[in-house]
């Protein structure tokens, strides 16, 4: 189980109704196939030994018997798998039937989970035959040997502590209180769900949302498989309808009527992560029954999928209304900043590039919205050695287009004297000679700040804030920063969203060309008129360092889990070497720059990643990097298969 990995399968066969001796030939070759496809987890649908739909059948001595007879040959036959897998049969235990799920690992039975709730109502009628589930776990015969039989097991993995199995059937999950509530609160990170239930019109539609919601609140891992083919259509119709989920997320999904095998790798690294972080995640001690088991450690290429950018929903309609709901946080933030300090006006710097070009959309909306006239919106360009026509044009273009209060201060001989002052040398073009710039900036927006008694909007954004991609004191300050939980790569889709919302107007053009615009801060002179500092040339593609941000700061993983997981979802655009040198980088930036976050101004959250150091990232400014950095020198370049 590679960085946390265990790949997860749900299978069915076409079931022969009583034909117990057919069916566990099935089950056998189902198992078979499953572990050439490196399956480390099987799920069977509810009863498959006998069949769900044989009603009163499930009497007959000739189907029971046979029952435990088929057990043994199944052991047999699967003691080479590499796997757990659940069965579902019906057994005898102190005088009554139940509904069961036999866990099975190299051949021998580890415990037996009998169903809890037992539906009698509409097409449901299991309480003519089978009993619900004792309150207390005791001990069932199976061929001469006893097994833990109750709901209150947890099946664990000897070498793999992550994982930890417990087993709910079908009528479980729709119940108000399901077992597997009580499982997770105590350890288990994955719940199997052998399950019959029938297809009408919609239901496979609340399957997915049940399975999928059900596994998000409990943070768990959920495989659901369902039985098809072959039961009785007498009144009812079944499809194969499997799940896999992963916290929230469907992994996988059955085609439906139609037997096959479907698995997902899922993350229980990922799962036990966000479990460690929420504190209303409680831990119960019920005196469950821990059942040890072992699986061999073997590795496998990922088949999971993993997108690029975490941060930017790939469908356009969601994507849309993604930058719909941070536009509104961005704006609603500001309005209460500025109703809260009773001030009416704002300064912004206006570079013409992506972030401050959000800064004053969000606040021109946020004016709207207040009834606020434009021009107490101050904009601010300041010109300096960098700056190019484009970028200064377009600042003042969309500046006469929001009919804000536009300035222009160049700031060339006030650097100058700077430069003199410190007896800093104008043609040496070092960390001096920039960040001199940006502060003076900064000064000239606090400056006219105070003459307007207003408060100067921050432009950075958190993809910046991570990488300290800012001048202390200097880009670095404000008095509320709007952009400071939006990715980078989302700017750029925000500020394309709100030029929508400007259709057929100049300003849509303008912000047309903003977007096509090279990210830049224009700290160092201009050649042609042509931007000549590229921040991607100098960090690295952002879409890599957000991918790193997101995976690091959500689940909290190791660099080699980080990096294998980037090299998968960027294969084909990058080669593993180069995202190894950024992701080396990543690392030495985001530790050695935690100084400046821990005063940044305040800004609105938008999504589940966040910097802020009064709720987001309590972390020392002289925490060392060392050992990530050693974890980043040993990664092998050798995965691009993947």
């Amino acid at each position: 189980m590679k960085d946390g990995f265990i790949r997860v399968g749900c299978t069915s066969f076409e079931i022969e109704l009583g034909n117990v001796e057919k069916n566990a030939k099935k089950i056998i070759d189902c198992v078979t196939q499953a572990n050439n496809e490196k399956v480390n987890v099987l799920v069977f649908p509810e009863l498959c030994l006998t069949g769900y739909t044989i009603e009163d059948l499930f009497y007959q001595k000739r189907v029971l018997n046979e029952v435990y007879k088929q057990l043994e040959v199944i052991l047999e036959a699967t003691y080479f798998a590499n796997m757990l897998f659940v069965i579902g049969a019906p057994l005898i235990h102190m005088n009554k039937l139940y509904n069961c799920a036999i866990v099975i690992c190299h051949g021998e039975i580890l415990g037996v989970v009998p169903k809890t709730y037992i539906p009698t109502y509409h097409e449901y009628y299991e309480g003519r035959h089978f009993a619900s589930a004792l309150e207390e776990c005791t001990e069932i015969l199976i061929n001469e040997d006893y097994y833990a039989f109750g709901t209150d097991i947890i099946f664990e993995d000897y070498y793999h502590h992550h994982l930890k199995i417990a087993v709910e059937i079908c009528e479980d999950l729709w119940a108000p209180l399901p077992p597997s509530t009580k499982h997770c609160l105590n350890g288990a990170t994955l719940i199997l769900n052998p399950s019959a239930s029938n297809d009408l019109t919609t239901k496979s539609d609340y399957r997915r949302m049940l399975v999928s919601s059900h596994s998000a609140k409990l943070i768990c891992g959920y495989a659901y498989c369902n039985a098809g083919l072959g039961e009785s259509t007498t009144d009812v119709v079944f499809s194969n309808h499997h799940l896999i989920g992963e916290n929230g997320v469907l992994l996988e999904e059955s085609v439906q009527y139609e037997n096959s095998l479907i698995y997902a790798d899922m993350d229980l690294e990922k799962i036990v992560s966000e479990r460690l972080e929420m504190s209303t995640y409680p831990t119960h001690n019920d005196h469950y029954h821990y059942l040890p088991f072992e699986l061999d450690d073997v590795d496998f290429s990922l088949e999971r999928y993993y997108d690029p950018y975490p941060f930017v929903p790939s469908d356009i309609k969601q994507r849309a209304m993604r930058c719909k709901e941070v536009f509104d946080i961005q704006i609603h933030g500001l309005i209460q900043r500025l109703k809260a300090t009773h001030i009416k006006k704002v300064v912004i710097g206006i570079s013409g590039g992506l972030d401050s070009t959000l800064a004053l959309l969000v606040a021109s909306m946020a004016y709207k919205q207040l009834g606020y006239p434009s021009y107490d919106i101050i904009a601010v360009t300041m010109p300096c050695f960098g700056t190019t026509s484009r970028t200064k044009n377009n600042a003042l273009k969309m500046m006469e287009e929001l009919q804000v209060t536009s300035l222009t201060v160049d700031i060339s001989q006030a650097v100058l004297q700077h430069f003199k002052d410190i007896n800093h040398d104008e043609s040496v073009h070092d960390i001096t000679y920039e960040n001199s710039q940006a502060r003076e900036r900064t000064q000239v927006l606090m400056d006219i700040a105070n003459q307007e008694n207003a408060i100067v909007i921050g432009t950075g954004d958190l993809s910046e804030v991570a990488l300290g991609w800012s001048t202390y004191n200097g880009d670095h300050m404000s008095m509320y920063a709007v952009n400071v939980s939006v990715p980078k790569t989302l700017v750029r889709y925000l500020v394309e969203y709100v030029s929508t919302l400007y259709q057929e107007t100049p300003l849509e053009e303008i912000l047309k060309d903003i977007l096509d615009t090279p990210v830049s801060p224009e700290l160092l002179p201009a050649k042609g008129n042509e931007i000549v500092q590229k921040t991607e040339d100098i960090v690295g593609p952002y879409e890599l360092h957000d991918f790193f941000l997101y995976h690091h700061a959500r689940f909290h993983y190791e660099p080699s889990k980080l990096y294998r997981i980037a090299c998968h979802a960027f294969y084909q655009k990058y080669e593993p070497q180069v995202i190894k040198n950024w992701l080396t980088l990543f690392y030495r930036r985001f530790f050695t720059q935690q100084f400046k976050r821990t005063c940044i101004p305040d800004g609105p959250k938008v999504g589940s990643v966040a910097l802020s150091p009064r709720g987001d990232l309590r972390m020392p400014s002289d925490a060392s990097v060392t050992s990530w950095l050693e974890k980043c020198e040993q990664l092998s370049c050798e995965i691009s298969s993947e």
